[in-house]
Order: C-alpha cells, then structure tokens, then sequence
C-alpha cells in the first residue's frame, strides 16, 4: 500500500497507509492526524485541510481546481505548494509523498 509522510508542526512525521484512489485527508482523518481539520469532509468547500506538499512531488500532481484555487488565497501559510489535502487523491506513482501540516489552519 502507498505511503504518505505528514511532517507535523513541530517537525515530528507520521507515514500513513494511504489506499489507492484515496485522498491524503481521507487517511490522515482515519488516523487521527493532528492539524488536519476537514470540517467539510472532503467537499473543498472549508480549506481545513491545507497541507504544503514537497516540491519534488508538487509536479507530479494535477493541478488545483477554480474552487480550491479560491479556498487556497485565504488558508493560513499558504506557499508555493499549498494544496488541500481533500483534492490529493493517491495513487502508486505518489508513494512516499511528503507534505508538511501547517501550524496554523483556516478556522471556520
């Protein structure tokens, strides 16, 4: 099963199983993941779940929607890389992303 490593806040990282056709907040939610929120689920509708991915896997992934686009201008420590976790959808050629869980996250 593909992995994802989450760098938490104060710099300690959690790898996660992350199943096929998943998404990053799916399994961070499962697990218990500290600073990912998802109020909305995974709807991108709340920008809850704003993780910053590795910039060596940011070009491996498809680029953000018009809707998490917008939701991305107003998540705290928002980067280069900001991407929210809801619209990372897993897949072999991810195992081993890395993304960082910012210390600050959007509160509704």
């Amino acid at each position: 099963m593909p992995v994802a490593v989450f760098e938490l806040p104060d710099g300690a990282e959690q790898v996660l199983d992350v199943p096929d056709d998943w998404s990053l907040m799916e399994a961070a939610r499962r697990d218990g993941l500290e600073g990912i929120i998802a109020e909305c689920g995974g709807g991108a509708i709340c920008g809850t779940c704003h993780v910053q991915i590795g910039a060596d896997w940011y070009a491996r992934l498809d680029a953000p929607g018009m809707a998490e686009e917008a939701l991305l201008e107003v998540v705290p420590e928002r980067c280069a890389t900001s991407r929210l976790s809801c619209q990372v959808i897993m897949t072999p050629a991810l195992d081993g992303i890395r993304v960082r869980v910012p210390a600050t996250q959007l509160e509704l």
